[in-house]
């Protein structure tokens, strides 16, 4: 089999050779703050706490719901019953008012068009993912899923995406990470599974560099062209 990172100088686009691509969700696939921020204040409303800024909660995503609403509370530990009320609210405005960034849709059939499974991995609830990959109409293009409850641990620690490496029955390092932030990088160097990223998404306030990731492309559609699919 090809190395799963078969880099052809002045060859581009295909420079990835892989038996399958694992992408994350928010930030990468689909842009959910607006209904992040009207949860996270209506739950801070509830304790009689003062509404954040959007850019605010924004840098604050990435790293699961427990987190976003401890750091929500700043300083202070979040009360008891803090996550119930986010996870409550967080229901009825999943997928209001989402939606994708340019590209995906084309990016996720280009890949498919490959013969490529393609897994949604991403620190969201599991509880909320199913419903919002329906709602922005992206729920058919995936084979798997994992969460932010599927495991014991989730991004940045390696062990969900070597899960979807394991049901797809291929080595990490045949397997593309594509997502918008450093922990989706982190947890890919951990797996030895290439990666690379968007520019835009939730980054919690830090830029991603050129030499974070072994790529940086500007939608799905452009790194779909950067796919040489290997079926051995």
């Amino acid at each position: 089999m090809p190395s799963a990172l078969a880099r052809k100088p002045g060859a581009a686009p295909a420079q990835f050779s892989v038996r399958a691509v694992l992408l994350d969700l928010d930030g990468t696939l689909v842009d959910s703050i607006e209904d992040l921020h009207a949860a996270a204040n209506a739950m801070l409303a509830e304790f009689s706490r003062p509404a954040l800024a959007l850019e605010t909660v924004r840098s604050y995503v990435g790293r699961g719901i427990a987190n976003l609403v401890q750091r929500c509370f700043g300083d202070e530990p979040a009360p008891a019953d803090a996550l119930a009320s986010f996870r409550r609210h967080y229901q009825h405005f999943n997928g209001q008012r989402a939606r994708l960034y340019p590209g995906v849709v084309e990016g996720l059939q280009a890949m498919r068009a490959l013969g490529l499974p393609l897994a949604c991995v991403t620190n969201k609830a599991s509880a909320f993912v199913p419903p919002l990959l329906a709602a922005t109409g992206l729920a058919d293009f995936f084979d798997f899923l994992v969460c932010g409850d599927t495991l014991a641990r989730g991004k940045p620690d390696p062990l969900p995406l070597l899960h979807a490496c394991a049901h797809f029955g291929v080595p990490p390092q045949a397997a593309l990470m594509i997502g918008d932030s450093l922990n989706d990088v982190k947890a890919a160097r951990a797996a030895g599974c290439p990666v690379i990223c968007v520019p835009y998404g939730y980054s919690e306030g830090r830029s991603l560099q050129a030499d974070d990731c072994d790529a940086i492309v500007p939608s799905l559609v452009a790194a779909a062209q950067w796919l040489a699919p290997v079926h051995s």
